[in-house]
Order: C-alpha cells, then structure tokens, then sequence
C-alpha cells in the first residue's frame, strides 16, 4: 500500500465540479492516514497511504497529498472545500494534538491544525480525537443511526471509545470515552500509556505486537512474522493476524482469544455503569475479524452484566474502514453535525 496521489496539478481541471458544499475528511492513525471527500452525504472520492515514521512535518505533506489525491478522484477543487476535518490519536486540545504515542512527533505535542491548514494554503482545519470522530460518522451515517445511547470501541494501533449519550457525542473535559485505558488486570500487561492492564495492553495491534515478539523470544512459535514479511508490512496489521489465524497459527488465536477475554470485562463495566442501547466494535481489528469476534466479545461480556436479561445490541460498523474520516469530514460541516 503505497502512497496514493492522483491529482498532478494544483490547477483547477477540466471537468471539476463548481460550487458544490464538500468537505474534506482525514483518519490519522498510528498505521495508516484515510482520507475522503464528503459532498451530499456520500464519499465523492478516498486515499489511503501508510502513516510516515519520520517525524510530522512528513506526516503532514501525507496528509496533505493523499487529500488531494481523493479530491482529484472527486472531480472537486480542494481549495474549494468547505473546511477539513482531523480525527487523530492523543488528548486535543485548541487544534494541538497531544500524546499521540502512535504517531511519530505527536508523542508529546504538535499543532497540527495549525501546520495542516498552512500546508493547505490556509483551508480551515478542525480537530478532535480519532475515535470520538469515528463515533460521529457511524451514528450520523452508519450503524448507530437508529440508537441515542452507545459506546463505540475501537481496535486499532491502540484502542479507543467514543461515547454518545442522549443522541450527542460525549465529549466530558476532553478524555470521556478512553476505555482503552480502562483497568482489566490489575498488574497486567504494560499499556503504551505507562500503565498495567489497562484494555489497550491486550486489544491494541501495537501491543499485541510486543507480546507476540516477547512470547516468541521465550520460544513460542508463530507464523506472524513471516505473514508480515509476506504482506510487505514492518507493523503487525489486521489483516496479518486475521490471515495468521485462518492458517491456525495457535499464537494469534490465544492473542486474540486474551483481546476478547479484556474486550468483555471493559465492555461489561461500561454497560453496568451506563445501561447503553448498543455498543459497536469498529477498528481494524474490529473491521477485520468481523461479526465472529464481535459475537465473541458479547459472549465474553455476558457473564459479567448486572442486567443480562437486557445486553446492549452489538454491532459493527457500517462506514468499515471509512468510520473516522467519514466522521472528520462531518466535524467540518457544522451544519450536518
């Protein structure tokens, strides 16, 4: 998966569609960046690329390149969008992105907004968390349509919630919905964050990772690695540990049999304390494993709710892949939010 640039000119080009409301929207993640054009309630136009391990600024002009690459796809001028939506990784505050562990010099802080709308020739840019972002696009326009009260959970590098509460996302002071970061194991596996046991440690691509690599240094066996070598990949994905189980590697089926073990403690802690509608499991673990491991997760709740009589409903995402960029987009439309 290289890097996607369709348009080869900054020019306006033939056949472009003129005084159309469009927005642009990008999924920033520790793998990968997503963008997509969003104009009358559908992607008009996508890029995907790889996310740079060299630093922000590298980070940005991918960014910027694989926005206009879906805005060439669109048939729209990207100086013409309304405005441009972020979803990215961290704790957001004022546009800078905070924390970002995933995302190489956005470890502590990095005024992306600011830097992506310079980039753009000064198109506003509006930012907010990856996965909250994500929550938007899936109960604006995918599976969470038809519920006021759900959580969202995402697995992806890390792991990530959002939460919509009385038909609104909740945002709390900035942090509501991290149950990534909520404790299953006392003393557990070490989380990205710094601490033990938190959901993350066992649900994150990124940790799973570390594990895979610490068990095979005590001399277990497993075919993930050459799996990754296979798909030219130098991070452990999805699709690898999906392809690595189908093959009946015994390593990824326990390291995701722990994943869903971890998925319906958090889960069960967050459906006692909230009596939510619906919870959806998206991500690209989530996206990738599909309905069998979200069945999985219920499964693996259900003997933990205080209400089991009445478990939330679990679904998956409908936007796939699409979720958090469909949901940035959206975050630049203030009139469709």
């Amino acid at each position: 998966m290289g890097r996607q640039v369709g348009c080869p000119a900054a020019t306006r080009a033939s056949g472009y569609d003129v005084g159309v409301t469009f927005a642009g929207g990008v999924d920033l993640g520790g793998t990968k960046i997503q963008t997509v054009v969003w104009q009358d309630g559908v992607v008009t136009g996508k890029g995907r690329v790889l996310t740079p391990r060299s630093g922000a600024e590298d980070v940005v002009e991918a960014i910027r390149e694989t926005l206009r690459g879906a805005a060439y796809e669109a048939k729209v001028d990207l100086a013409d969008a309304t405005g441009i939506g972020v979803g990215s990784p961290g704790t957001i505050v004022d546009g800078v992105v905070n924390q970002a562990r995933n995302v190489p010099g956005m470890e502590v802080s990095f005024p992306l907004a600011e830097e992506l709308s310079k980039a753009l020739g000064g198109l506003p840019v509006v930012l907010d968390n990856d996965v909250r972002v994500a929550m938007l696009g899936e109960h604006q326009a995918g599976s969470g349509r038809s519920y006021k009260n759900l959580l969202g959970v995402f697995c992806g590098t890390g792991v990530g919630g959002g939460l919509v509460l009385e038909d609104r996302i909740r945002t709390g002071r900035g942090s509501a919905g991290e149950i990534g970061h909520t404790l299953v194991a006392d003393q557990g596996r070490e989380c990205s964050c710094g601490r033990r046991g938190c959901l993350e440690a066992y649900a994150g691509r990124g940790r799973i990772e570390a594990e895979a690599r610490l068990r095979v240094r005590k001399g277990k066996k497993t075919i993930l690695f050459d799996v990754m070598k296979e798909r030219k990949r130098d991070r452990l994905s999805s699709g690898t540990i999906a392809t690595a189980i189908e093959r009946g590697d015994k390593l990824a089926i326990e390291l995701v049999d722990d994943a869903v073990w971890a998925m319906g403690i958090a889960l069960a802690n967050a459906q006692n304390l909230l009596d939510l509608e619906a919870i959806i499991i998206g991500g690209g673990l989530g996206d990738r494993l599909g309905r069998p491991f979200i069945d999985r997760v219920g499964g693996a709740m259900a003997p933990h709710l205080h209400v089991p009589e009445s478990p939330p409903a679990m679904l998956g995402t409908e936007l796939g892949d699409l979720s958090g960029a469909v949901g940035a987009a959206l975050l630049a439309l203030p009139a469709a939010t």
